[in-house]
C-alpha cells in the first residue's frame, strides 16, 4: 500500500491537471504561461476585470478554498485550538503554524507545523511538546467563473514528529488527498472538501483507510467584519479525533494582507473534544515576484 500510493497521487493529479488544460477557453490557457494571471474573486478592478487575492485564508474552518492567493505570495497562519473534554484527553492546547506559497496562479506549497502541543490525559498528567509537521500539495484545475465552481486536488503527508511516547503523536506518517470545490453564490463563499485518508494505526504496524467531509460557508460584510459555518466529520483520526464537527465563527479583515478570526468547535462522538476554541489570523508576508 505504502508503494502504490505515492504512485497513484501522481497519477491523480496529473490527470485532472491534463483536463482542465483541454478546456477551450481563452483564459484557462492563458494561465499556463502567466504566473501574474488574474483570479476571480468579489475584487474589481478600474477596467472591470477582477483582482487576484492577496492571501486566501484557509483557517478557521476545517474546509480550504480550491482557490489560492496571489502568485508570489508567502502567506502564514498561525493560530491557537484548544479543546476540552476528550476520550483520550481532559484537555488539550496546540498552536498550528502554516506556511503557504503560490509558486504559480495554479500551484500552492504548504508547510504546517504544530509548533507547541500540549494536553493534560484522563489521569491528569499533562505533557507538552512538538506536534506532527505536514507538508503539501495543491494544483487548481479549474478557477471559478459564473457557470461553475473552482475545482482543486492536494496531497498532503503527515509526519511523525510529535512525540509518541509522551501520547502527542502516533509515530506513524499519514496520508491525506483532497477534492476542493469552492463557489461564490449570492454573496455567500461555499467550500467544499472530500477527503481521503490513510493513516497508521497506534495500535499495529498495519495501516487504515477512512475519510473525511466538510462543507462550509461564509461571508464578508462591508464594514470588514465576517462569519463563516461549518460543518465535518471524520471516521479516522487525523489531526481532530474521529467525530462530527460543527463550528461557528467571526472574522475580521484589517486590509487586503492581515485577518483575524475566532471561533468555536463542537464535537459529536464518543472520541471527539466536546468543545473548541479557535482563534488566529492569516498574514501575507510579501510578495516575492513583485517587481
Amino acid at each position: 500500500m505504502r508503494k502504490k500510493l505515492p504512485v497513484a497521487i501522481v497519477i491523480f493529479t496529473f490527470a485532472f491537471t491534463r483536463f482542465a488544460q483541454a478546456v477551450p477557453a481563452g483564459a484557462q490557457n492563458s494561465a499556463l504561461y502567466s504566473l501574474r494571471e488574474t483570479i476571480q474573486s468579489p475584487a474589481v478592478n478600474s477596467g472591470g476585470k477582477k483582482k487576484e487575492d492577496f492571501i486566501k485564508p484557509s483557517r478557521p474552518t476545517a474546509a480550504e478554498p480550491a482557490e489560492i492567493q496571489k502568485a508570489g505570495v508567502l502567506q502564514l497562519e498561525f493560530g491557537l485550538d484548544a479543546g476540552f473534554d476528550a476520550e483520550e484527553f481532559r484537555n488539550q492546547q496546540a498552536t498550528p503554524l502554516s506556511l503557504r506559497f503560490a509558486a504559480a496562479s495554479r500551484l500552492l506549497l504548504v508547510f504546517q507545523i504544530e509548533a507547541v502541543k500540549s494536553q493534560v490525559d484522563p489521569s491528569g498528567i499533562r505533557m507538552t511538546g512538538v506536534g506532527d509537521t505536514e507538508l503539501g500539495i495543491q494544483v487548481v484545475s479549474l478557477k471559478q467563473a459564473d457557470n461553475h465552481p473552482a475545482i482543486a486536488f492536494a496531497y498532503f503527508s503527515k509526519l511523525p514528529t510529535a512525540s509518541e511516547k509522551k501520547g502527542l503523536g502516533t509515530g506513524r506518517t499519514s496520508h491525506r488527498v483532497v477534492l476542493l470545490i469552492s463557489k461564490r453564490l449570492y454573496g455567500i463563499n461555499l467550500d467544499f472538501n472530500a477527503t481521503y485518508l490513510n493513516v497508521g494505526r497506534k495500535d499495529s504496524d498495519r495501516r487504515a483507510d477512512g475519510g473525511r467531509f466538510a462543507l462550509a460557508l461564509s461571508h464578508k460584510f462591508g464594514n470588514h467584519f465576517g462569519v463563516a459555518g461549518e460543518l465535518a466529520g471524520q471516521s479516522l483520526e487525523y489531526a481532530l479525533p474521529r467525530g462530527l464537527y460543527p463550528f461557528g465563527a467571526v472574522t475580521y479583515q484589517v486590509n487586503r494582507r492581515l485577518r483575524f478570526d475566532a471561533g468555536l468547535r463542537f464535537g459529536v462522538g464518543a472520541e471527539a473534544p466536546k468543545v473548541s476554541l479557535v482563534t488566529g489570523f492569516t498574514v501575507g508576508l510579501v510578495d516575492l515576484y513583485d517587481k
